[in-house]
């Protein structure tokens, strides 16, 4: 067995199941497998192996499903791939084959079933990694930060639960000035390039990762500047779906516990003890006409309210790819800012249902900060943002600072009250990411800059009573 080209990759893991993405390579047009074997941490006898067919139509890549795991367990397992000279093998003819498993073990831990166990959380967004004809320009410097996550999640406590990825994991759109990549082969060929780097390959190998686009997967402020160019959205949205949607909860399980390539949307939810995520498409499904301008899209927006409305979580973490708040002053209305109705439909049925605890999770700005919103005539409201931009900047790009957000008036004034804000850390202007802690009383926030420092902390309160 040859070892992957790309990954592997946890994905969606939960008490008893995990998702791990493979990819081999195209060798002679000949019929390729990846496989998986694993075991708890500490046996000394591999479970039956498990196989997946490789085809150039999702780039060489697949899925591999680990099911009735046991809960709060580290498990070691190998992986790789391989070619036949048949097609037509099932699972038990592969187990067959003498097959010689690459010597790497990698480990990951599924989730804890108590409900009210702390949980940790790494966050982050925004990784530049820039190409020049096809091959990547200083590569170390776009993934040197992985190494510093790395590492604090293998010695946080809480064990990390999973890192939250809430946008631009991949700029297709790197050298868009000079030359823009629109061609399928060039845009899968950045998506292997950022995932194999050695760092975030070693991190993503053993800590499950959630992901979800912003515009960089696609174009900058798509669709606000789409230009009907219909073969770049479809080449780059493919490329998502292999490389970040296809490890996420979005795909169900078909009946033999596999997940089902049926893709409906791209928006997904997902809950670990007591704490449950709601993670949004606030890009691909936009509508920028004047009489109904929305960000989510009404099917996504509906299950969004209800969602808030009905989970018995005590916290409720939410991400958005794009600011909710503070609004930036630029004109470009590509975030929340530009859709002002739609947000104020979802603090406002915050508000009246008097949901607490509801936290923001969101990046795109390349600056990093904590904020908190109240509302003038309902001292019950509050909910947080917690903002962490760029994992690694571009040379070409600022990084935000206080200066940039608008933060001396009302976020919305409405009839019935304003909604004011608060920041309640500094704001970070260099590369970071962020390291959440959620306990009973409060979710800690602590800032690191890639060599693993603390850049700064901040706390969010949490309340306890949700009656």
């Amino acid at each position: 067995m040859f070892k992957l080209s790309v990954g592997p990759i946890i994905g969606h893991t939960t008490t008893n199941h995990t998702r791990i993405f493979l990819r081999g390579n195209l060798k002679k047009n000949n019929p390729a497998f990846a496989g998986i074997r694993y075991r708890r941490a500490g046996d000394t006898d591999w479970s039956n192996s498990l196989f997946t067919a490789l085809t150039p139509l999702r780039d060489m890549s697949n899925v591999i499903a680990l099911n009735n795991l046991s809960s709060d367990t580290q498990y070691e397992y190998q992986a790789g791939w391989f070619t036949t000279g048949s097609a037509t093998h099932s699972q038990e003819t592969l187990k067959e084959l003498p097959l010689q498993w690459p010597t790497e073990i990698y480990r990951f831990r599924t989730t804890s079933s108590q409900a009210t166990t702390p949980r940790s959380y790494m966050v982050g967004s925004c990784r530049y990694l820039r190409m020049t004809l096809g091959i990547p320009s200083l590569p170390s410097k776009g993934d040197k930060i992985y190494s510093a996550v790395y590492r604090l999640a293998q010695k946080s406590s809480p064990p990390a639960s999973a890192f939250i990825m809430t946008g631009d994991q991949v700029y297709v759109d790197d050298m868009n000035i000079v030359a823009p990549d629109r061609e399928y082969k060039d845009i899968l060929s950045k998506y292997r390039a950022a995932f194999s780097q050695p760092h975030i390959q070693e991190l993503m190998a053993s800590l499950p990762t959630y992901m979800i686009l912003d515009d960089h997967e696609i174009e900058d402020n798509w669709p606000a500047k789409a230009n009907n160019d219909t073969t770049l959205y479809r080449n780059a949205i493919t490329a998502y779906e292999i490389y970040q949607a296809s490890h996420s909860p979005v795909h169900e399980l078909t009946p033999d516990g596999q997940p089902d390539r049926t893709l409906k949307h791209y928006w997904y939810q997902f809950s670990q003890g007591d704490l449950e995520w709601f993670v949004t498409d606030s890009r691909t499904r936009r509508n920028l006409s004047a009489d109904d301008r929305r960000i989510l899209d009404t099917e996504q927006e509906h299950s969004l309210l209800e969602w808030l409305i009905n989970s018995p979580a005590r916290v409720k973490f939410v991400v958005t790819s794009v600011m909710l708040y503070p609004d930036s002053k630029s004109q470009d209305n590509d975030a929340w800012k530009g859709f002002p109705e739609q947000r104020l439909r979802i603090l406002e049925t915050i508000r009246h249902n008097k949901i607490k605890n509801v936290v923001f999770i969101t990046g795109d700005v390349h600056g990093s900060l904590t904020c908190r919103l109240r509302h003038s005539q309902d001292p019950d409201f509050e909910v947080h943002t917690l903002v962490s931009s760029p994992l690694c900047n571009s040379a070409w790009l600022p990084y935000a600072k206080a200066s940039t957000f608008i933060l001396d008036r009302p976020l919305m004034q409405t009839p019935t009250g304003d909604y004011h804000l608060q920041l309640t850390s500094a704001v970070v202007s260099q590369d970071n990411f962020a390291h959440m802690i959620v306990g009973t009383e409060q979710i800690q926030v602590d800032y690191y800059d890639p060599n693993g420092k603390v850049l700064q902390s901040a706390h969010i309160p949490l309340h306890n009573n949700l009656s």
